[in-house]
């Protein structure tokens, strides 16, 4: 399909800010923008260009994941473990001669922030737990597929990186006039800057496209899971009890991807 153009990177936005009730030193700003908004993953669709020009089929999985720290390493080998070959499409080239998976197979050691790295090993060009076309149980995460066909959520057994993406989770401690410290939480859209510099030299990025604004449900539902995982039940029961309250209200900053698809769907 012909791709739309990409909205600009800056617009109105709708914060809200509110006190996690499980914690009066934790403040939580959403932005309400972002999770009104009707974006949704068009992985494994046409409307999918993919962040490298000519590998659509990889969606944003080109590069691998970096693991955030020790405890995203252990969790992937745990999920690992889990997989087969019905789930994973590349998994004879992260066995070692006895057919042994071996971490040394699936990551590879890099830099991040001018820091020593893992990510998991790129293999013809992206991620070796992408499930590549032709794979008989299907294009996409192997890791996610396995997830799917066990009945777990995908976010338990996906490096952190993988299923924030893309919601961007910010964190500072912050002094208020008082003189007490408290953590100040930001959950809003992960845009292209959120990948560094190169970002702005994606191919395409699904975030400011009205291609994958085309949502059932806005981001806070969809995203229920991986929002709870981010900042606790009590906090995410909080923020939908107020998103539903600014969907009632109408917001004032709507997405302008989401406004260009609406526009769309309704001159279909």
């Amino acid at each position: 399909m012909d791709p739309a153009p990409e909205v600009e990177l800056d617009f109105p936005r709708e914060w809200l800010e509110f006190v996690d009730p499980a914690n009066d030193e934790h403040l939580i700003a959403a932005d309400l923008t972002w999770l009104l908004s009707r974006w949704t993953c068009v992985f494994g669709t046409p409307a999918c260009q993919g962040i490298i020009d000519g590998r659509e089929n990889d969606g944003c999985c080109s590069h691998g994941a970096f693991l955030s720290d020790a405890e995203d390493g252990k969790k992937l080998h745990k999920a690992v473990k889990m997989l087969t070959a019905q789930d994973w499409h590349l998994m004879a080239h992260a066995q070692d001669d006895q057919g042994r998976v071996r971490k040394k197979l699936y990551l590879e050691e890099d830099d991040l922030d001018d820091e020593p790295a893992l990510r998991t090993r790129r293999f013809d060009g992206a991620c070796i737990f992408l499930n590549r076309p032709g794979f008989e149980g299907g294009i996409g995460c192997a890791l996610h597929t396995m997830a799917l066909r066990k009945g777990l959520e995908p976010l338990t057994v996906k490096p952190e990186v993988c299923w924030q993406l893309p919601i961007r989770r910010t964190q500072e401690w912050v002094d208020r006039p008082d003189g007490v410290e408290i953590l100040r939480t930001a959950i809003g859209e992960y845009d292209r800057r959120g990948w560094g510099p190169g970002g702005l030299d994606l191919n395409w990025y699904c975030t400011g496209s009205p291609d994958a604004h085309v949502g059932t449900r806005p981001v806070w539902q969809a995203y229920a899971p991986e929002l709870i995982e981010l900042i606790g039940q009590p906090a995410y029961d909080e923020l939908a009890r107020h998103c539903k309250r600014r969907e009632g209200l109408g917001i004032i900053a709507v997405h302008p991807a989401t406004v260009i698809a609406e526009r769309k769907a309704a001159e279909a």
